[in-house]
């Protein structure tokens, strides 16, 4: 699916516009601060129905302005602009968001998840690597997620779940005795099952995925090092619903669940150590740029946003990323940059049409 053409209304400091892209290169050039990376989140909202960076709805909405709304009309076939699919949003102050194909509002914004398959390289990408395991498992799911909907069903319905035994453990903190083992059974039985499935998912997702991002580390960092994902999980060991029974009374202690596929983690390995203790600066954005393309060429030619990727690269990377996504492996390409000359190389090495626009303090003038 490729995105034909985007009009936004009051997103961030986007006041007004109506953008027309090519099907194969879009480049967004400017200072930092003036929109670049805004116009890349309009893009990501209509795929994933929230923004990449503000979880708090409202806080997409231009200062001083009571709505915003975005629209993009996608090509469905390559090329045949009379076969468009239309995706909108609205959001309101106080308002629940509306989202809507063609005609028809969602009822739920989760079945719109992987109609418009996209993969977003930023900045954020570093907390991969330097905060916690949630952020793996987010990466996992995120991607699994745009191909199997009911991976999405079954996690949030296991969130939901494990919400529930947290309270549960919570309103019998002080008073553990007391602690309803038959509902807990219950609960825990739908937790285990819907786990299995998540488990199995993640670990074929894992398999399945590293050899394209091998492919891409390689190709970026030049054949000098080696890297891996190793998937780990609790239930590669024990039995989920005999965990729960013999850990019941820890977690009454301690107020939250200690065993489930919320626990799992996704490790990160240049040659036979962990990336965080020994990748520099250079290795590690390397690492998140080779997760990000092989994740592209695993969901075959999803949307690809990059936003501000050759900072931290060296001279021979930056040039090997140039060649990469300079090829015909990727589909529709969206990238931001505050150095001209980058775009300028990209442009020189591709054969088809791009569109080239310079950001101005939410406004986009096509050069």
């Amino acid at each position: 699916m490729i995105l034909y053409e985007i009009s936004i209304l009051n997103y961030k400091n986007i006041r007004e516009t109506t953008l027309r892209f090519s099907d194969k290169l879009n480049c967004f050039v400017g200072l930092n601060g003036q929109g670049k990376t805004n116009i890349l989140d309009a893009i990501y909202y209509l795929s994933f129905t929230k923004s990449a960076y503000n979880t708090i709805d409202s806080q997409n909405i231009t200062h001083n302005e009571d709505l915003a709304m975005i629209q993009g009309r996608y090509l469905l076939d390559e090329g045949l602009s009379d076969n468009l699919e239309v995706i909108s949003c609205g959001i309101k102050r106080g308002v629940k968001k509306q989202f809507r194909r063609g005609k028809k509002d969602y009822q739920r914004l989760i079945d719109h998840i992987g109609l418009i398959p996209l993969v977003m390289v930023s900045p954020q990408d570093s907390e991969l690597i330097s905060e916690g395991s949630d952020e793996r498992r987010r990466f996992m799911d995120g991607v699994i997620s745009q191909y199997d909907k009911q991976y999405l069903e079954y996690l949030t319905r296991y969130n939901a779940l494990l919400k529930q035994r947290n309270a549960l453990l919570k309103q019998y903190e002080e008073h553990p005795s007391q602690a309803p083992k038959e509902l807990f059974e219950v609960i825990e039985l739908q937790m285990a099952e819907l786990a299995i499935y998540i488990y199995q998912q993640r670990t074929d997702f894992i398999q399945q995925f590293t050899p394209a991002f091998q492919e891409m580390y390689s190709a970026i960092s030049g054949n000098s090092e080696h890297v891996s994902l190793h998937y780990i999980s609790q239930l590669q060991e024990r039995d989920l619903i005999e965990s729960f029974a013999r850990t019941r009374q820890r977690d009454l202690a301690i107020g939250w669940t200690t065993q489930g596929i919320h626990k799992d983690e996704l490790e990160m390995r240049l040659g036979e150590h962990p990336l965080k203790r020994v990748g520099s600066q250079g290795q590690q954005k390397s690492y998140l740029l080779a997760m990000k393309l092989g994740q592209a060429i695993f969901l075959g030619k999803p949307i690809l946003l990059l936003d501000d990727i050759f900072d931290k690269l060296d001279s021979e990377r930056m040039q090997r990323i140039i060649q990469l996504v300079s090829s015909n492996r990727f589909g529709q390409i969206f990238i931001t940059d505050t150095d001209r000359q980058h775009l300028t190389t990209i442009l020189n090495q591709m054969l088809d049409d791009a569109s080239v626009f310079h950001v101005t303090a939410g406004e986009f003038q096509q050069i």
